[in-house]
C-alpha cells in the first residue's frame, strides 16, 4: 500500500478504463441475474474498481478494500475493515443470512489463498484459474474455460438457453 502513496486519484480512473473483464464474466452474471440469483464481489482488491464492475454488470453486493484518498491523492492507507480471507467467509455467511438462504445454496469463486475460507464454506466452491494450492483445496476447479463455465457446474447446458 505504501507504494500507492501520492498516486493521483485520476490515475485510478485511467487504470479502471483499461481493465478487461475475465472471459465469461458478462455471460455468467447476466444468466445468473436472469435466473434470479443474487451476486456479490467479495474482494481483497479495491472498491474503486469493484464498484465499477458492479455498475457495469448489475452485481447486487460489493465488499472490497477502500483506498483512503485525501485532496485527490491516494494516502497509501486502506479503510477498516480489511477484506481478507476470514472477512470473505464472514461476508458470505452474512449475505446468505440476508438473502435467507443456507450456505449450501451459495456459490463462491476464487483464485488465491485468501479465498480458501470462503470456498470451504460455500455449497459450491470453485477454484477459477487458481494457484495450485487453491486448485488442490477446492471441491471444483475450472482452469481452461471462462467464468461462464460455472453455469455447467450448476447443471445448465447450451441447449438450456445459457
Amino acid at each position: 500500500m505504501a507504494l500507492l502513496k501520492g498516486l493521483p486519484e485520476s490515475t485510478l480512473e485511467q487504470i479502471a478504463q483499461r481493465l478487461r473483464l475475465t472471459e465469461g464474466a458478462e455471460t455468467l452474471i447476466s444468466q445468473l441475474r436472469r435466473l434470479g440469483y443474487k451476486t456479490a464481489i467479495l474482494s481483497g482488491g479495491f472498491s474503486y474498481f469493484a464498484e465499477r464492475l458492479q455498475k457495469r454488470l448489475g452485481i447486487d453486493y460489493v465488499y472490497a478494500n477502500t483506498l483512503v484518498v485525501r485532496d485527490g491523492m491516494v494516502t497509501g492507507e486502506v479503510q477498516e475493515p480489511i477484506v481478507d480471507g476470514q472477512r470473505k467467509a464472514d461476508l458470505l455467511r452474512e449475505l446468505a443470512e440476508r438473502e435467507r438462504i443456507s450456505l449450501e445454496q451459495t456459490i463462491a469463486v476464487g483464485d488465491g489463498a485468501n479465498d480458501l475460507p470462503m470456498l470451504s464454506i460455500a455449497g459450491l466452491g470453485v477454484a477459477f484459474r487458481a494457484k495450485p494450492l487453491v486448485k488442490k483445496s477446492a471441491k471444483q476447479a475450472i482452469s481452461t474455460l471462462g467464468l461462464d463455465g460455472i453455469l455447467y457446474l450448476l447443471g445448465f447446458r447450451d441447449r438450456d438457453g445459457v
